[in-house]
């Protein structure tokens, strides 16, 4: 971890949920949050201002939702890992985020320290499901993988797979693979083009479904 502290930005539309987080998120000291947001607009306009490390998006809130604001925020490339904490644990609002390109999707009801991890999971570049989530996403891609998905992938391109399903990140990943992290990144976008996919925690998620790469 760096010396400087994660820079968060914060959204959600009601002042008490938005408090009880950044409590819990600022405890342990490595996290910061920088700005608070109680509207989708107000959340691009800060993470535009302060460019922060992590967007924290709740789903439903007025103007844009999490999901619109994610999608701006990576239409704009901007460098920020977003991470949706929100109640809401509907098959198409799981999906949708992970479509538009969320890096993390978190249930309000998990336990603090687990949000925290997520926090820094979605910050060192990791995928950040919850485990309930993620059976939901593994339920909604379940059936038969179209004809010939799996055998697109070259060796390679599952090596780089199968350890971004362990959570290392691109430099960890050429670290052990003996490649750059530019060269991993490549292999990264190869493989979302392959597997049809728009994130890194899609790729993963399918990546498992399709049976490339195992759970644990």
């Amino acid at each position: 971890m760096d010396n400087h502290p994660i820079r968060v930005i914060l959204a959600d539309d009601h002042a008490v949920v938005r408090k009880g987080i950044r409590d819990f998120l600022e405890e342990p000291g490595d996290i910061a949050v920088v700005a608070e947001a109680s509207t989708g607009d107000e959340a691009l306009e800060l993470i535009r201002e302060h460019q922060p490390d992590v967007a924290v998006l709740d789903i439903q809130m007025p103007g844009r939702t999490g999901i619109e604001v994610t999608r701006v925020v990576r239409a704009e490339r901007w460098r920020v890992g977003v991470l949706i904490l929100t109640a809401y644990d509907d098959d198409p609002f799981v999906m949708t985020a992970l479509q538009a390109g969320a890096n993390g999707y978190v249930l309000k009801s998990a336990e603090p320290e687990d949000i925290v991890a997520s926090v820094r999971a979605v910050y060192e570049g990791k995928s950040a499901l919850d485990p309930r989530i993620l059976r939901k996403v593994m339920s909604s891609l379940a059936g038969s993988p179209p004809p010939g998905t799996a055998r697109t992938l070259s060796a390679r391109e599952i090596e780089v797979l199968r350890l971004a399903a362990q959570g290392y990140t691109n430099k960890a990943i050429g670290a052990q693979l003996g490649i750059s992290d530019r060269t991993v990144q490549g292999h990264l976008t190869n493989i979302f083009g392959k597997l049809n996919v728009a994130s890194r925690t899609e790729a993963v998620t399918k990546a498992i479904q399709l049976g490339l790469v195992s759970v644990g």
